[in-house]
């Protein structure tokens, strides 16, 4: 039994779905877990704030763009490997303005909108969750 005080609890993370024209949003991951794979936008939540809010700010902090309208919910996973454990919270967003870019080039590079019948390979195991419930209306 742990006790409050213990590092090993699980994080939360968000990850948004942001659709374009039809096209989804989508980056390569460089650092910390996963490094290689394609990515949505996300990242950790952060102490008091909504999961709209976190994935506001993870959008705008990785891809630069800003004034994403957030949708709702699509997605729950639980998520425990690369020797982590996470909650994860998939959010669906639509951009109608400004172009990706590389925000934070010390994390992921060449975010870009890809159609949906040809995603890039290989997509990071999380993300590929959230789209894969999105697509087919299983949340978890």
């Amino acid at each position: 039994m742990n006790d409050l005080n213990t590092p090993d609890r699980p994080k939360v993370g968000v990850g948004v779905i942001v659709i374009r024209d039809g096209k989804i949003l989508l980056g390569e991951r460089l650092a910390s877990h996963g490094a290689g794979t394609y990515q949505l936008p996300g990242g950790h939540l952060e102490f008091g704030e909504s999961f709209e809010e976190a994935a506001k700010r993870e959008v705008e902090e990785e891809a630069g763009l800003l004034d994403i309208e957030i949708q709702g919910v699509v997605s729950l996973g639980n998520y425990i490997d690369y020797g982590k454990h996470y909650v994860s919270i998939g959010l669906l967003a639509e951009s109608h303005a400004g172009e990706p870019y590389d925000a934070e080039p010390a994390k992921s590079k060449n975010w870009n909108w890809y159609d949906f019948d040809h995603l890039p390979s290989p997509l990071f195991p999380h993300s590929k969750s959230v789209i894969d419930n999105w697509r087919t209306g299983k949340i978890y």
